[in-house]
């Protein structure tokens, strides 16, 4: 199931008794995890009936007995495991979900790490609960993210802006949404839409001297503004890592490179190869 698949099952109360959310992409986990623990029970039902767990200090025993429990003036409890990555014989715990209480919730957040699934543990899970697979996303997928989660919200991003936030953040959903929700709270009352200058205003990436900046005055040839840029770098080392713009020029090449190989140079042909979004970028020829 997709994420949006499970959000939409727990709003309209259809729960499965055992979540596992695996995979390197926090961010989806934890939402997913967040919601179960906020959304559930009724605030009155949590003092008895939701219990948050570390796997750092239990096994899979503890998880299964608390599991096994019968809910206290409820007609569910929650049992939240987080860092289950931690246990180490989490394959035990088909024992208990084979056949696991209706009346408990039992979700397991598995991260930075995926079950085999040639194990009978996966089959399980998939035959009598959730299994949620959480990937983290490419950079090149970023901007259009980002500009699908504010659209979500009520807002709009210019696509320079996406992607300056992408090569300064990166990849990272949480650190994205930690500013995206700085940007829009610091937008004018009127303001829907989050330009570079915001940005600039509120992160501190310059909209004029930053990687992408810089990768556009090499495409067009102007060696004055890649010497200002560069210049700038120099002098602001702390917020422009020279191992940053090393990476970032070396995959900015890499493509300019396998560009100019391409013998079918489309819109599509170049997006799917590049693995860009074309929308966002443009290639010398």
């Amino acid at each position: 199931m997709t994420y949006e698949n499970i959000i939409a099952d727990l709003k309209q109360k259809k729960f499965a008794p055992v979540y596992f959310l695996m995979g390197d992409e926090p961010y989806y986990i934890d939402r997913i995890s967040d919601y179960i623990a906020d959304n559930v029970l009724q605030e009155a039902e949590k003092a008895f009936n939701q219990v948050v767990l570390y796997g750092k200090d239990i096994d899979i025993v503890a998880v299964t007995d608390y599991a096994r429990r019968f809910p206290m003036m409820s007609q569910y409890q929650v049992i939240i495991v987080r860092e289950a990555q931690n246990i180490r014989d989490i394959d035990n715990l088909i024992y208990y979900v084979s056949h696991p209480l209706k009346s408990t919730i039992l979700v397991i957040n598995f991260k930075n790490k995926k079950l085999d699934k040639r194990k009978k543990l996966y089959k399980e899970i998939e035959k009598n609960g959730i299994l949620f697979e959480s990937n983290k996303l490419y950079e090149d997928k970023i901007p259009e993210w980002i500009s699908k989660h504010l659209r979500d919200r009520g807002y709009s991003i210019q696509p320079t802006a996406a992607l300056l936030l992408t090569e300064f953040l990166g990849n990272d959903l949480g650190k994205i949404v930690m500013e995206l929700e700085k940007l829009t709270i610091n937008l004018p009352d009127n303001q829907k839409m989050i330009t570079a200058l915001h940005i600039e205003e509120n992160i501190g990436i310059s909209k004029d001297f930053n990687n992408i900046e810089l990768q556009k005055a090499l495409v067009k040839n102007d060696a004055l503004k890649a010497f200002r840029i560069v210049d700038y770098f120099a002098s602001n080392e702390k917020n422009n890592p020279m191992v940053v713009t090393i990476a970032s020029l070396y995959f900015f090449f890499n493509k300019v490179f396998l560009y100019s190989m391409l013998k079918d140079k489309s819109r599509q042909s170049v997006a799917e190869k590049l693995k860009i979004n074309y929308s966002n970028h443009k290639l010398a020829s």
